[in-house]
């Protein structure tokens, strides 16, 4: 059964609970309002909701006449936040190796809903999903409204090399290995240029929003090195070039310096991890525009995991340890280097919806508490390459969310979400719980 007929089928079980409000039109009436462009604080702000669009934003208050209102009049509205890594369809736990070989598409396909349920009550109304059979599929349900979760951007299954951090043979024995034969292009793993392209085609075919590369070696893969570059320039520039006939952009998982010199000068539109990066490397992506995806909570939580025994395998463990802890290091060096950097979490390594730790510990980096809050929404829109999100302005989409305080003075508001709004309808309020797709998963 395709996973699109099988997400569709099982939704009425395990969709969450419908959105609090089936009204068309609502006034907010913000205490405070974060402005994404200028990255300040605003007083009292009235923003009116027409059809899923922002239609008025008025200091103070508003003609409310007809219109549904919600009293955010001790909280700060923001953008609705973006997560640029994130991986819906697993969760990393102490079975994850042996998962690959006991769960079917229909189990992760369960799973997913509950995790994409979680990352929307957080405050995530957008993620670009960097790598997962599961998520185009996911993505297809929420757009249609028979399950709740953020706006995905899917990447399907990323591109590695032959023995590279996405090729999903890695680790199998012999026998095993034989039997399914050697991955190529349709599964995401090439070795020349003509495999390069023909890869990127077959993830127009499967209905891909963006394309994932695994510049280098990774941390959690099955295989010895973390950081050793994995693709050539020509590779990566045909990928690129392919990528753009079909509107696409790139995004390069890579830790060693040596891989991001090649994706940069590649052309790929986002570094994601960089754990290597040094200051030639941030010279050339400020030369060609790349952006730095950081992913903090990845590092600080796999470097945690590792001091854990049997928590990964023991190939495992010194990447992570070694890695891992470098990340948040590399992220305020980049900050202060003038990089341009975006959210991203690569949650599915940690547990979905704690997302907005990710703020915490850019914070923690020396990024200002503005800055990151940018990096969630505006900044998050120009990586995707789209203008109708990231700010709270007329016309664009009500993706909308509230944190009690001011984040910018304390940032560890963002762990306090208790109003969601995604174009237009109400997910979360506060003084409520967050809808459920089911217990923990």
């Amino acid at each position: 059964m395709r996973l699109s007929t099988l997400v569709l089928s099982l939704s009425t079980a395990l969709a969450a609970v419908p959105a609090f409000a089936a009204a068309d039109s609502y006034a907010l009436q913000c205490g405070q309002l974060f402005d994404a462009r200028s990255g300040k604080v605003l007083g009292p702000h009235t923003i009116i909701v027409r059809a899923g669009k922002v239609a008025q934003v008025a200091s103070g208050t508003a003609d409310s006449a007809g219109l549904e209102r919600i009293d955010l009049s001790g909280h700060t509205c923001t953008p609705g936040w973006t997560d640029l890594h994130v991986h819906l369809e697993n969760q990393s736990n102490p079975q994850s190796y042996s998962e690959e070989f006991r769960l079917d598409p229909v189990d992760l396909a369960f799973r997913s809903v509950g995790y994409a349920n979680k990352t929307l009550m957080a405050g995530f109304t957008s993620v670009r999903d960097l790598g997962g059979d599961v998520s185009p599929h996911l993505r297809d349900a929420i757009n249609q409204g028979l399950v709740d979760g953020p706006r995905i951007w899917a990447a399907g299954r990323s591109i590695a090399t032959t023995g590279g951090h996405a090729d999903p043979t890695n680790g199998y024995n012999d026998a095993l290995s034989h039997l399914i034969g050697p991955p190529g292009p349709t599964d995401g793993v090439i070795n020349s240029i003509d495999d390069a392209r023909q890869a990127v085609r077959q993830r127009y075919k499967e209905g891909s929003d963006v394309i994932k590369i695994t510049a280098t070696g990774g941390v959690l893969s099955y295989a010895k090195s973390g950081d050793a570059p994995q693709f050539t320039v020509e590779e990566v520039k045909a990928i690129v070039d392919t990528a753009k006939d079909y509107g696409y952009r790139v995004a390069a998982h890579a830790h060693g310096e040596e891989g991001m010199k090649r994706a940069v000068l590649g052309g790929v539109t986002s570094i994601e991890h960089g754990t290597y990066m040094s200051p030639e490397v941030m010279s050339l992506m400020k030369q060609h525009g790349t952006w730095y995806v950081p992913t903090v909570y990845a590092g600080r939580f796999v470097a945690d995991k590792a001091k854990i025994d049997g928590y990964f395998p023991e190939v495992v463990r010194p990447k992570a340890i070694r890695i891992g802890a470098l990340i948040q290091d590399t992220a305020g060096r980049a900050y202060k280097n003038g990089v341009k950097i975006a959210f991203g979490t690569d949650m599915g390594v940690g547990p979905h919806g704690d997302n907005a730790r990710e703020f915490i510990y850019m914070t923690e980096a020396g990024i200002p508490a503005a800055v990151a809050l940018q990096s969630a929404t505006i900044r998050a829109a120009e990586v995707l390459g789209v203008d109708d999100q990231g700010v709270i302005e007329v016309g664009k989409r009500a993706d909308i969310v509230a944190v009690p305080g001011n984040p910018v003075e304390d940032i560890s508001a963002v762990m306090k979400v208790d109003f969601v709004m995604k174009d237009g309808r109400v997910y979360r309020q506060p003084g409520s719980q967050p809808a459920q797709a089911s217990a923990a998963l």
